[in-house]
């Protein structure tokens, strides 16, 4: 792999650095049942981990604006109750972390999760000791991934983009890297495959936490 020396590293947070999936499918699994008096087959619940809420409701599952709303809050319910324990953080992960601090990189988190979820998840973990900043979603100019990633730009504004690279599992991290011109990397331990990864375009694809040592 090649070399570029980034100097910041921006992490997206559920499936790539937590396991956030079974309480993320979980919390879903509720807010369909609750607001369509249905049951959603759980094969299909892997899809909702990484995208925006509000986009997974309404994008996939086809909810008005009204059921859409009503959705978000009905997961919120389960999720900030329950499932936002049922998570741990990904094997080799914090090593890696620790590791590219201590050789001076600059380490963001940037997520669609929301401010508060994102600060419990941080700190159950002990994990905020490792970013300089923490980008996340809210309701108004941070909606989708492009913007978050942009949130966290305006941060590290001294840095060039060649220097930065967005790191995350699913399309959404690397289409919107790609779409503010920033390289990425795909990661193979989270929730997308090889072939979404690919598709999407992301610059680097690997499958183990310390392959990030060849490439920073």
């Amino acid at each position: 792999m090649k070399n570029k020396d980034y100097e910041v590293l921006l992490f997206d947070l559920d499936g790539t650095v937590t396991d956030s999936g079974p309480g993320i499918m979980k919390g879903f699994e509720y807010a369909i049942n609750k607001i369509k008096g249905e049951d959603f087959e759980k094969g299909n619940l892997r899809r909702f981990v990484g995208p925006p809420l509000e986009s997974s409701f309404s994008d996939i599952l086809g909810f008005d604006e009204d059921e859409t709303k009503r959705a978000v809050e009905t997961y919120r319910e389960y999720y900030f109750d329950k499932g936002i324990y049922e998570n741990e953080v990904y094997e080799g992960i914090e090593k890696i972390l620790g590791e590219l601090k201590g050789r001076g990189k600059k380490l963001s988190i940037a997520t669609s999760k929301n401010t508060n979820a994102t600060e419990i998840v941080l700190k159950y973990f002990d994990l905020n000791k490792y970013f300089d900043f923490v980008a996340t979603s809210n309701f108004t100019d941070r909606k989708t991934k492009s913007d978050v990633i942009r949130y966290a730009l305006d941060h590290f504004s001294g840095t060039d983009k060649s220097k930065i690279l967005m790191i995350g599992d699913r399309l959404h991290d690397v289409n919107a890297a790609n779409e503010i011109g920033l390289d990425s990397v795909g990661v193979l331990w989270g929730y997308g495959d090889r072939e979404e990864l690919e598709k999407a375009g992301a610059t680097y694809i690997i499958e183990k936490p310390e392959e990030l040592m060849d490439i920073y």
